[in-house]
């Protein structure tokens, strides 16, 4: 009751139905939209790298598998990537017109969880380093993937980490 009568406590504003499939559909096109260039980016590696422990056997059959799965990688981003961005960009209107929807807990909720991810991607990442520097095997196929994974995760935690502190909310 005392905080109703309260001036100065601003109410957190409700999230609809709406609002969560909205955010929920946000973050699940990054996640495909990740997933799928990332594949990507390691097909290609594959591809265009040979595996030196392989020697040359199977790679036939190893490169028409990468070529299909660079494919699937390719399909998914060309669907994800375009809605993602245009999801954003309706979202970004959204909270020009509304300020107080950058405030819903579901959105903040969901990024504190994809940097919660990104983080332990990061993290995951230099262990398999340290762990292949540790075994001898590091090779320019692994190395290229880590700085893949290492460069889109940090891009992540970046623009949401920004984010958060531009539009600091409680």
């Amino acid at each position: 009751m005392e905080q109703e009568n309260n001036p100065t406590h601003v109410q957190a504003p409700k999230t609809s139905p709406k609002d969560f499939f909205i955010h929920l559909l946000h973050m699940v096109l990054l996640y495909g939209s990740i997933a799928s260039l990332t594949t990507a980016v390691f097909q290609i590696i594959n591809i265009t790298i040979p595996d030196p422990v392989s020697n040359g056997e199977g790679f036939n059959y190893m490169a028409t598998q990468a070529k299909q799965l660079l494919r699937g990688a390719l399909s998914y981003l060309i669907v994800f990537f375009p809605v993602f961005i245009g999801l954003s960009m309706f979202l970004n209107k959204n909270y020009r017109t509304n300020p107080e929807k950058r405030n819903l807990r579901v959105r903040r909720w969901l990024i504190y969880f994809t940097l919660f991810v990104a983080i332990i991607t990061i993290l995951s990442s230099l262990v398999g380093v340290v762990d292949a520097f540790l075994n001898g095997e590091l090779t320019l196929r692994f190395g290229l993937k880590v700085l893949t994974l290492l460069v889109v995760s940090c891009a992540v935690v970046g623009y949401y980490g920004i984010d958060i502190k531009k539009h600091k909310t409680e």
